[in-house]
């Protein structure tokens, strides 16, 4: 008899790096019944699977195939942010977002499109050709728009592909990020030059160009807690600060302007 449940269990143990010993003790299950489960000797309960889940970490987006190979219906839904019934959810991205003008925030999804932008963000966004609804992963993906868009291009890419490779390890393996990864990978030529220094700065901003001005920016991310929507767990807010008080006082100044 195929076991897909213990297959799909020994699979995201392995991505995890866990032994069978290792997830037992974090469970709170004997790594013999671990191993049964694996072989198909013994069949979990949907609350043991659901247990699993939460130990093994699997992406919200992955819980219904695991807890459907264990024989048991989905337990996740994925709502659209303009839904009714996630009026309260979109209400905390709009505020996040809003309060945090003049400085840049948006909302993206796994795969890097914009989701919702505030005012900074969508000029900063709308001097490269972009705005809500577009992908940045396509436009990273661009070495002409970067180049003119980021005084530091290269070093940015070479942080977002290490980003892009920890996103993908998390889900499980996502053929986009990971598409994305070598393509910059190549596009860059490898790990950050400066990773080699003895001393590294706090953060590394992204440097814009604005017309004869840079405006340099490090930032934040923020994820909702306890999510039980697949699209609310992918969401991802991102909030970006002034990494020097030039561009504080120049964003400053534009919002004293409108």
């Amino acid at each position: 008899m195929h076991n897909s449940f213990g297959e799909a269990l020994r699979l995201w143990r392995g991505q995890r790096r866990m032994s069978q010993l290792d997830l037992g003790l974090t469970a709170n299950v004997s790594a013999r019944h671990i191993s049964f489960l694996e072989t198909g000797r013994a069949r979990p309960s949907q609350s043991m699977a659901m247990q699993l889940c939460e130990t093994l970490e699997v992406p919200h987006s992955a819980r219904n195939a695991f807890l459907g190979a264990a024989g048991f219906a989905p337990a996740y839904r994925r709502r659209e942010l303009n839904d009714d019934d996630m009026a309260h959810v979109r209400a905390a991205v709009d505020w996040m977002l809003t309060r945090h003008d003049p400085f840049p925030a948006f909302a993206l999804d796994k795969h890097w499109r914009v989701v919702r932008a505030n005012s900074s963000a969508a000029l900063l966004l709308g001097g490269i050709g972009l705005g809500e609804g577009d992908s940045l992963l396509d436009a990273m993906l661009d070495p002409e728009l970067m180049s003119s868009a980021l005084e530091n291009w290269q070093e940015v890419l070479q942080h977002m592909t290490v980003r892009l490779r920890t996103e993908s390890a998390h889900l499980g393996g996502d053929a986009v990020l990971d598409k994305a990864v070598e393509q910059l990978t190549q596009m860059t030529g490898g790990p950050a030059s400066h990773w080699v220094s003895s001393t590294l700065p706090a953060v590394i901003p992204a440097r814009y160009r604005a017309g004869t001005d840079t405006l340099s920016f490090f930032s934040t991310l923020a994820q909702f807690g306890t999510p039980e929507d697949i699209a609310v767990a992918e969401l991802k807010i991102e909030m970006m600060f002034p990494a020097d008080d030039a561009t504080r006082d120049a964003l400053l100044a534009m919002q004293q302007s409108d």
